[in-house]
């Protein structure tokens, strides 16, 4: 990535650049400059000639300095490359600066400094030595976060010093970087969920295309195809060879539900319960985009990524890692909402038909209970993760509005409205969680029954 380019850099009018360099006399350039303007009065008043060329020598010599360093402006570019330009909270980028002299006049002391915002760490400083006429520089620094989001990098400042010690400029490259830090994910456990459709996993059935000749849709002929599937009727109408789809795979869906309303959650930083949430939605997309799903992410505000294509999914195989990205970027600066319920993300899930609804909820009173109570009935499958905000805070109040008694019984009816209700407490881990809320949807179906009753570590 680009910081900065030939000629890039911020700069005045020409008469408030001159006045900006002038400005930059180091305390040696001005100390000259004195000197010089005391002895050409001194020798004025005496009429010594020699003192007076002495005079004129040491206060011309700053001046020109500082004319040589406005004019030239060495020419210097500087670039800016991130190394990788996403990564997990907690994980180090790499940041590489290129300092060119693309004149033909080498420069004197080069001091570099990079801004970056402070939860990245400490502002990177750099001292190169003289640059060569057409040399370069290259310095590198490390940046890291634990909290997701995004962070503008520069823009780069460089500070020039001519051979003398006489002035000093500063100046800054207009482009800047961005790094995006998104939430930890973690590998899970495969399991076989309900909802999973069979074009993908063990089964690779495919649905056959019951249509007549004039009712295919054809594609276009890729590398590879058999040429007994071209349909000449298309391909003389589109002037390009069309290929039959005699079969499509029938692609399962999941949808990734996270809930981000204030009152849900109590706390704040890394380790908060909300944290936990969006890390754990952000580990479950990838987990489910690399079993072969279409997925979602869907926010109780009824914002659904990566967008509102035909059905709102992500794509085709080839573009999972693209929607992953989308979906993470999306994570890396999701905040809370203004609380409205989860009836706008039921007024999203109402309008299709969902395989499998993977919920990660905090605190859910008796209405939000409902809401999600009637979620499940447009999934095939659907897991909940139930964070308790007092339990994570250390508050349990017995007058709570999350208090322990009252949580089981939201769990209770999130099962009996056929989720299989999971309650998150404080510091667990992701992967034991999801291969408990495998363990209990197959026991739940052995059962034949609408819910587990119990559920092993509960509240208590």
């Amino acid at each position: 990535m680009t910081a900065g380019e030939p000629g890039a850099v911020q700069d005045g009018s020409s008469k408030g650049g001159l006045r900006a360099a002038l400005g930059g006399l180091t305390t040696r350039g001005r100390s000259f400059l004195a000197a010089g303007v005391a002895a050409a009065v001194c020798a004025y008043v005496l009429g010594q000639g020699d003192l007076l060329r002495v005079g004129l020598l040491l206060a011309v010599l700053p001046l020109v300095c500082v004319v040589v360093l406005y004019r030239t402006r060495y020419r210097v570019t500087g670039t800016r490359r991130l190394s990788p330009s996403r990564v997990p909270a907690g994980a180090e980028a790499r940041v590489h600066l290129r300092m060119d002299n693309v004149s033909r006049l080498p420069t004197g002391l080069l001091m570099l400094q990079d801004r970056v915002p402070y939860v990245l760490g400490p502002r990177p400083r750099f001292v190169l030595d003289r640059v060569e006429a057409g040399g370069r520089r290259e310095v590198s620094y490390r940046v890291r976060s634990d909290l997701r989001g995004r962070y503008p990098l520069g823009p780069l400042q460089l500070r020039l010093n001519d051979p003398f010690g006489m002035c000093e400029l500063t100046r800054s490259f207009s482009a800047y970087d961005t790094l995006v830090v998104v939430p930890r994910t973690v590998p899970l456990p495969p399991l076989r969920l309900a909802g999973e459709a069979s074009g993908y996993g063990d089964g690779r059935q495919r649905s056959l295309a019951l249509a007549g000749e004039d009712d295919i849709i054809p594609r276009g002929y890729r590398h590879g195809d058999d040429l007994r599937r071209v349909h000449w009727r298309s391909t003389a109408r589109y002037g390009e060879l069309m290929v039959r789809r005699e079969e499509q795979p029938q692609r399962a869906r999941c949808t990734v539900l996270l809930d981000t309303r204030q009152v849900a959650y109590a706390g704040a930083g890394p380790d908060s319960a909300f944290e936990w949430a969006v890390s754990g939605a952000a580990s479950a997309l990838v987990h489910m985009l690399e079993r072969g799903f279409a997925v979602r992410l869907l926010t109780d505000d009824g914002n659904a990524v990566p967008g509102e294509g035909s059905d709102g999914f992500a794509g085709s195989t080839q573009e999972s890692a693209d929607s992953a990205g989308l979906m993470l970027d999306t994570l890396a600066v999701v905040g809370h909402s203004d609380g409205g319920g989860l009836s706008r993300a039921h007024d999203v899930l109402r309008g299709s038909n969902e395989g499998l609804l993977i919920a990660f909820f905090g605190d859910l009173d008796e209405e939000q209970t409902s809401v999600a109570a009637r979620m499940r009935q447009r999934a095939g499958a659907g897991v909940a993760f139930v964070l308790d905000s007092a339990r994570w805070t250390g508050d349990t109040s017995p007058a709570g509005p999350a208090a322990p008694g009252r949580a089981e019984e939201r769990l209770r009816q999130l099962r009996e409205a056929g989720w299989t209700a999971v309650p998150v407490p404080p510091g667990a881990e992701l992967p034991a969680l999801w291969q408990l809320a495998g363990q209990l949807r197959a026991d739940t179906e052995s059962a034949g029954n609408g819910g587990p009753t119990g559920f092993p570590g509960g509240w208590s």
